[in-house]
């Protein structure tokens, strides 16, 4: 667990606090240490100047002056300097000493004075009393020491507070989320309302909730149309039952029901089936195998499959075109069958059903094309969407319920392709395109 707390008001503003304890604290320190370095030398400076009169005056005694005169010297002017301690030696006599007259912290320095008469040299000891900066220093840390947790105090107080109304519009932004239900999930949030940091951020969710919304529709939709096509056949299973249940039947009576009610069932069980892979397919299943393959020949196997079919609606079929692709050669299949079977519930008497193949970008473009009625211009928008037909109301009439077309898309779709649909006055050309795998990124070693 981290050892700050969770709150970005919080952490904000201790690292704030942090920072500035610890700015303070260098500069409070710095200036500690340079107004003691400058006491030091203040102090150095004196004890050199101090030091140059001992010397000037030794050496004026060793030109002729006497002991007693250098004495009287020595006392003139070091006694009207209270805070200058000197002692003065030679040959191990005491040549003069002045007593301080205050005790406190001293700083010393002895000193070596070669007479000019070529004597034994004086030894020099010379002492300056540095109370005063002493206790001028220890106030100076008091009160720097006082300044850095009280500046850090106040700044801490008041970056708080700026932290608090910084994060004025994360707050709003959160208000502004909690009004959103699932009526008004389309309603984008104006980015313009926020910060320019939050903008990109807003961006993202209103197309994620845009996405949601759509995701949201579908579902309501798509729900709305597996009730309308299942309760057809359910009240079919249902009414005809009732029926025949009404009075005594017959074994062949009851043969004949059961008969009916298994094609409802297996109606029904076709819907799921669709359903359940369209669902996969939505999740983003990916394929399960992808091996070359010669789309002709795919063709080829499908309408041989549909050849019974297609005699006896008076159609003919052939391939055209040659392509290879690397695809899942089941649902590759599926999808051209379910294209062959929209083209022969429509196509004109005695007309060809032309399956056309050919290379598209890296992958491969496969297209059904049947002679037969037009197609609206917006009926073709909605070719592939779910349970939608084009022809027919949905009565329940009808044994295709729809799905056929919405299948070749997500199979499309599962291969990187897309779908297409065009229609005009002789030819309805339906097809999709499938694309080449994703490269595979070397192995590193």
């Amino acid at each position: 667990m981290s050892p700050f707390p969770s709150s970005i008001q919080r952490r904000l503003s201790l690292w704030l606090a942090l920072q500035t304890l610890i700015g303070l604290s260098v500069l409070c320190v710095s200036v500690y240490v340079v107004t003691a370095w400058n006491f030091r030398q203040k102090a150095q400076e004196e004890l050199d100047q101090q030091a140059r009169l001992a010397s000037h005056l030794l050496n004026e005694r060793s030109q002729g002056g006497g002991a007693l005169s250098l004495q009287h010297k020595l006392e003139d002017y070091f006694s009207s300097h209270g805070n200058v301690s000197v002692s003065i030696g030679r040959d191990g006599a005491q040549v003069f000493r002045s007593t301080p007259a205050t005790s406190g912290e001293w700083v010393w320095a002895d000193h070596q004075v070669a007479p000019q008469d070529s004597g034994s040299p004086f030894n020099v000891r010379i002492g300056i009393d540095t109370t005063q900066d002493a206790r001028l220093l220890r106030r100076l840390g008091g009160t720097l020491a006082l300044a850095v947790v009280l500046g850090t105090l106040l700044v801490s107080l008041t970056g708080a507070l700026l932290v608090r109304h910084g994060l004025r519009p994360l707050r709003k932004l959160a208000e502004r989320t909690a009004r959103i239900t699932p009526d008004a999930a389309s309603v984008p949030i104006d980015p313009l309302e926020f910060a320019q940091e939050l903008r990109p951020w807003i961006v993202q969710f209103n197309a994620l909730m845009a996405r949601v919304e759509q995701a949201y529709s579908q579902s309501k939709a798509f729900n709305a149309d597996v009730a309308h096509e299942l309760r057809t056949p359910l009240a079919n299973l249902i009414a005809s039952a009732e029926v025949e249940l009404a009075r005594p039947r017959s074994a062949q009576d009851m043969q004949l029901l059961l008969v009916s009610n298994l094609e409802e069932i297996r109606r029904l069980s076709g819907i799921v089936a669709d359903m359940l892979f369209l669902s996969r397919a939505d999740r983003g299943e990916s394929l399960r195998s992808r091996q070359p393959a010669r789309l002709a020949e795919q063709a080829c196997a499908v309408l041989e499959f549909h050849e019974a079919l297609m005699e006896d609606a008076g159609l003919r079929g052939k391939v055209v075109g040659e392509a290879t692709a690397a695809v899942d050669v089941p649902l590759v299949r599926r999808a051209l069958s379910n294209l062959l079977g929209n083209a022969i519930r429509y196509a004109a008497k005695e007309s060809t059903i032309v399956v056309a193949i050919r290379p598209w970008g890296d992958g491969a473009e496969i297209a059904v094309e049947n002679e037969g009625p037009r197609i609206a211009p917006e009926a073709l928008d909605r070719l592939f969407e779910r349970f939608y037909r084009a022809t027919s109301a949905r009565d329940g009439s009808d044994q295709h319920h729809g799905l056929g077309l919405a299948i070749v898309d997500a199979i499309a779709r599962m291969h990187g392709g897309k779908t297409f649909a065009s229609s005009t006055a002789q030819v309805t050309r339906i097809g999709f395109t499938v694309s080449a795998p994703p490269a595979e990124s070397p192995a590193t070693s």
